[in-house]
């Protein structure tokens, strides 16, 4: 696991300045009424995640390549739960 510095300037609340609002993304499988999903939103320099049911909810920003480890990790099952 990787220690990051703190910033000043990083805070989940306030975050969603730090992102395009016409660019959250919501997950194509997410349910009609909104359902229990999160939107991401894709910078260049960075990505954010939020709850899809609170827009004024905290922003946990990420770098491009935590992100893109994530998304393999996700579509290879490791985050699938046992049958």
């Amino acid at each position: 696991m990787v220690d990051y510095a703190e910033s000043s300037e990083y805070d989940p609340t306030t975050a969603v300045g730090m992102f395009a609002p016409g660019n959250w993304r919501k997950s194509f499988a997410s349910e009609p009424n909104g359902g229990n999903c999160v939107e991401v939103n894709i910078a260049e320099d960075r990505v954010g995640v939020r709850d899809t049911k609170l827009p004024d909810s905290p922003v946990f920003v990420f770098w491009p390549s935590e992100w893109d480890a994530f998304v393999k990790a996700v579509k290879a099952g490791q985050f699938d739960l046992p049958r």
